[in-house]
């Protein structure tokens, strides 16, 4: 696995919805109704995260959980950071 350039980065992020990238990380923060709809969503996210052995930094909050994905290992953004930012997107669109 190799480090994505600014370029590649910007690109894939276009295709998803309100990801940003600064200090070699992409994140983004989702905004729910209740807190134990947020701590329900990150419940299932871990999940993905673990089968998929690429696990995000989460920060939770009143009603909203914000999610970083970097490769600590290489320090910056790689394919599997933008396919879990996909699947997090996803999970984010079908528990709403």
């Amino acid at each position: 696995m190799s480090l994505l350039n600014t370029n590649q980065i910007n690109e894939a992020l276009k295709k998803l919805n309100q990801w940003e990238y600064k200090n070699n990380a992409i994140s983004r923060s989702f905004k729910f109704s209740t807190y134990m709809e947020g701590i329900s969503y990150v419940q299932s996210l871990a999940l993905i995260a673990e089968s998929e052995n690429h696990h995000p930094d989460i920060t939770i909050g009143w009603c909203n959980v914000k999610i970083e994905y970097t490769s600590h290992d290489l320090g910056g953004i790689t394919d599997n950071c933008i396919k879990m930012a996909t699947l997090t997107t996803n999970l984010f669109k079908k528990k709403n």
